[in-house]
């Protein structure tokens, strides 16, 4: 009876064992999964992130959102991005996406420069379709530069096809 009792015991010593290590490995693997709960836009325009090359420069104007999130896996580089009622907040035009009809998702890596000689390394998405409403989506992977994983001044930027960025990633997980 001490026999199988001991038995029982090991056994689920193990199982727990095997339940911590695979929490461990689920832990470590969401270390390389970054989110950004929200996405707002630019408030004031011209503003400029990241340095040298690499530097993203915003739209001449304001932009709002009604929200939005980001995933990006920097192990695997897959990435997705919903962004929601990106309009232009002042001007003639206010409340309306005004002329632009896409958008790009930006990663701008080592947005200090301090890895890249002085430079940002920027990461677009291809470009997406911006509906009247000012939605957008994007899913998909993307070849990110080693520096994307090993510095922790990243950002995330919604552009426009030609570059200017209109909304970024808040509250970085």
């Amino acid at each position: 009876m001490q026999a199988a009792m001991r038995k029982s015991l090991v056994v689920s010593l193990f199982a727990i064992g095997a339940g911590l290590m695979g929490q461990s490995a689920i832990a470590q693997a969401d270390d390389d999964v970054i989110r950004w709960q929200s996405i707002n836009g630019i408030i004031l325009g011209g503003s400029v992130v990241g340095s040298g090359t690499g530097a993203a420069t915003g739209a001449p104007g304001p932009w709002s959102t009604r929200g939005g999130h980001v995933k990006v896996d920097l192990t695997n580089g897959k990435a997705s991005f919903d962004v929601e009622g990106l309009v232009l907040a002042s001007g003639n035009s206010i409340g309306t996406r005004g002329t632009v009809a896409q958008v790009k998702g930006t990663l701008v890596c080592d947005t200090d420069g301090s890895a890249s000689g002085g430079n940002s390394v920027i990461v677009d998405t291809p470009v997406v379709s911006l509906d009247e409403q000012g939605d957008a989506h994007f899913s998909g992977t993307l070849t990110l530069p080693t520096v994307c994983a090993t510095e922790p001044d990243i950002a995330f930027l919604v552009r426009t096809a030609t570059g200017r960025w209109l909304g970024n990633g808040t509250v970085l997980q």
